[in-house]
């Protein structure tokens, strides 16, 4: 328990004491779009690493040879915890923004602070409103800014890694329309952190692994017509290779 209200405590004192950096990065936003990027990517990357440190998680990161540096991408990856997040804002070298539940945008501080790291709040409830926010999201990676979606949809609570959600329909529809990569991200062991033992946080070694770019334009057949559950697929060998290696360490 000490663990969590460490953690829980300096989320709440970050988001109670940033409200006057919001205010300046929005002035500077004004007149140098970027360098307010930046600046707020590493102050999110910051906080995120302190806390994964205060959980006591190690991180290892494979394939980020695979992340392209001169153009937006969309990362497609499974989805167990709400550390996935942290991991992805630590380990990515570029700009990116997750596409987020709704309801986190009625939250003060951190709905901005997800708003200047590029986060997109999708409704799921509303297919129109769906269709906005992937309409953003094709902006988005059209103007350089790479997005990260979860196609289960929610955080998955099977036992095992390989039990994935069905992959939701039109999940990816950013890439199709605009033409971007895909890169398949599997995730081991954020899991272990905090969602197994609600609500104690405990030391866990995550492995994510950013896998080969997909086109999905260049796929042949039924691959091409199903990408979601062709995409599905190279994630869940990718999984079962961490699990196996796990088991063998």
């Amino acid at each position: 328990m000490i663990r969590f209200l460490i953690v829980a405590g300096t989320v709440v004192l970050f988001l109670l004491f940033s409200f006057g950096k919001l205010a300046w990065l929005n002035r500077l936003g004004k007149t140098d779009a970027e360098r307010k990027d930046w600046l707020s990517l590493r102050t999110v990357q910051r906080v995120f690493r302190l806390i994964l440190r205060m959980a006591g998680t190690k991180v290892t990161v494979r394939g980020l040879e695979n992340i392209p540096t001169d153009e937006a991408v969309l990362f497609v990856g499974n989805h167990r915890s709400y550390f996935d997040i942290l991991v992805g804002y630590t380990t990515v070298p570029t700009r990116m923004g997750f596409v987020a539940k709704k309801e986190m945008e009625k939250i003060p501080s951190l709905s901005q602070w997800m708003r200047n790291v590029h986060c997109l709040f999708l409704d799921r409830s509303n297919p129109k409103e769906g269709l906005k926010t992937i309409l953003e999201g094709i902006k988005q990676v059209k103007g350089g800014i790479s997005v990260w979606i979860f196609p289960e949809g929610t955080r998955n609570r099977s036992e095992s890694e390989l039990d994935m959600l069905p992959f939701k329909e039109g999940s990816l529809k950013i890439a199709e329309k605009s033409g971007c990569l895909v890169i398949p991200v599997a995730m081991t062991g954020t899991a272990d952190i905090f969602e197994k033992q609600t609500p104690r946080i405990k030391k866990s070694h995550v492995i994510v692994e950013y896998g080969k770019p997909i086109r999905l334009k260049e796929l042949g057949g039924n691959d091409k017509k199903f990408a979601g559950a062709y995409v599905q697929n190279v994630i869940r060998e990718m999984l079962r290779a961490q699990l196996e290696e796990r088991k063998s360490a």
